[in-house]
């Protein structure tokens, strides 16, 4: 707990106000004469591109190049990198810059803002700034190395700085107006942005462990549940959107079948949250579409740039089915076994999760104006993606109407803030220990 003006706040209550303050400021910035290319932006326009920017979504109600002027693309960028490294990186990094030491409430905040299970994890922010900086700045170059010939040095050096952040963000804002349509023949492009977009989602823990590795000869249980499992991930995502899209045959006219596989490996890496796409997914088949739904539900590792309810979550699961199938009493991975409360905490997201985004789902399909045809599969694809903080459309956003905006706004923010995070700030939870346990019964289940 911490006190404000005789108030008390939680460390979630903090976090959960921290990021609306930085949305709120993003809002007002977007909001002057100056941040686009014409009239002023209205507010429901600045609030929603602020939320998607923060919480590094990328769904826009405009396009990002001919809307918002330099300045606003700048404003644009500051909020994906904020967004992404967590504001209370920087705070951190400030405390470090200038040599003075943390309040413990500051440490316990960042703990929890971080992701971390314990305070000694504090000096990974180090390694996320160093490790941040240094990727963007390669990915950066190695993309200016490809948008420098074609738009200039200027115009081609602040294209590949903006994309790099984006990318490496999982935030899937683009200013070419049309995300990476324009590059789904440039095999080079491709695979820096798909590198940086998952460097980005990796995990600044599961770096520290892998960049620490020939120190240490171990990792940790967490780095090889979300390693095991992304890969998992990545090479069925590959191989099923392989034979749902027959290597996206749409475009063989377009593209020769090297291209086309390129494409398809980049697609099973975007819906981790990521948003930059080379084609339209309404160029998807109903498989297609309804495997990147359940891809944006997962989304990336936890204490990285990605949302969703995270591979560990999924993986953790999985290896509790195994188990309870074999009827076996642990769930144990790599000569380990997991705690109890991982199990529960796993099962309650994912529980959480279904309700609020059933809940949103069915706002939005009563209160929309809808297609006649396919109308829930895409209300959706809408609602996952914000609430995954994907950024992937199939073109529904700006059709919603006000209140559909506002419930988009609430699930990238839900997304990026954690379930936990916003739950705890709501209900004011405090974590204690009952002192007595009421007689066990069994039900039937199944």
């Amino acid at each position: 707990m911490v006190e404000i003006k005789n108030h008390q706040l939680s460390f979630p209550k903090l976090l959960t106000l921290g990021f609306l303050i930085v949305i709120l400021v993003g809002t007002g910035l977007l909001m002057l004469p100056l941040a686009t290319r014409g009239a002023r932006a209205p507010f429901i326009t600045a609030l929603f591109t602020s939320t998607s920017a923060t919480c590094v979504t990328g769904l826009s109600l405009v396009d990002t190049a001919s809307f918002w002027s330099p300045f606003g693309q700048a404003v644009i960028a500051v909020l994906m990198e904020v967004g992404g490294l967590g504001f209370m990186t920087f705070a951190v990094m400030a405390s470090m810059l200038i040599r003075r030491r943390m309040k413990m409430s500051t440490r316990l905040l960042a703990q929890e803002a971080l992701n971390l299970d314990h305070l000694s994890q504090l000096k990974v922010v180090g390694l996320i700034i160093r490790l941040s900086v240094l990727i963007q700045v390669v990915g950066a170059l190695l993309l200016w190395c490809d948008l420098g010939p074609r738009y200039g040095l200027l115009k081609g050096l602040w294209y590949s700085v903006f994309h790099a952040i984006a990318a490496f963000c999982n935030a899937g804002f683009d200013l070419f107006g049309n995300s990476l349509a324009n590059f789904r023949q440039d095999p080079y492009l491709l695979t820096v942005v798909a590198l940086l977009i998952i460097a980005g989602s990796f995990g600044f823990l599961v770096w520290d462990d892998l960049l620490t590795f020939r120190r240490h000869h171990q990792m940790s249980l967490h780095t090889q549940l979300a390693l095991r499992t992304g890969a998992v991930i990545m090479v069925g995502s590959v191989i099923v959107y392989l034979i749902t899209e027959r290597n996206l045959h749409q475009f063989a006219g377009q593209m020769d079948g090297f291209n086309r596989f390129v494409n398809t490996v980049f697609m099973a890496i975007t819906p981790r949250t990521a948003g930059l796409t080379t084609f339209s997914y309404t160029q998807l088949s109903a498989a297609g579409l309804a495997f990147t739904v359940l891809l944006m539900f997962i989304g990336g590792t936890p204490g990285s740039t990605a949302g969703g309810i995270k591979t560990t979550t999924v993986g953790l699961l999985a290896l509790q089915t195994l188990a309870t199938l074999r009827g076996r009493r642990d769930t144990t991975l790599a000569h380990r076994r997991f705690a109890q409360e991982n199990v529960f905490r796993a099962l309650t997201l994912v529980f959480i999760s279904l309700v609020i985004l059933s809940g949103a789902i069915f706002l939005l399909a009563e209160t929309q104006p809808l297609p006649s045809h396919d109308a829930l599969s895409l209300v959706t694809f809408e609602a996952v993606s914000a609430f995954g903080t994907t950024g992937i459309s199939v073109g529904m956003v700006s059709q919603f109407n006000f209140l559909g905006k506002m419930i988009l706004i609430a699930l990238m923010f839900i997304g990026r803030v954690g379930i936990y995070t916003v739950m705890f700030s709501i209900f004011n939870a405090q974590p204690h220990r009952q002192t007595y346990r009421y007689p066990e019964e069994r039900v039937l289940i199944g």
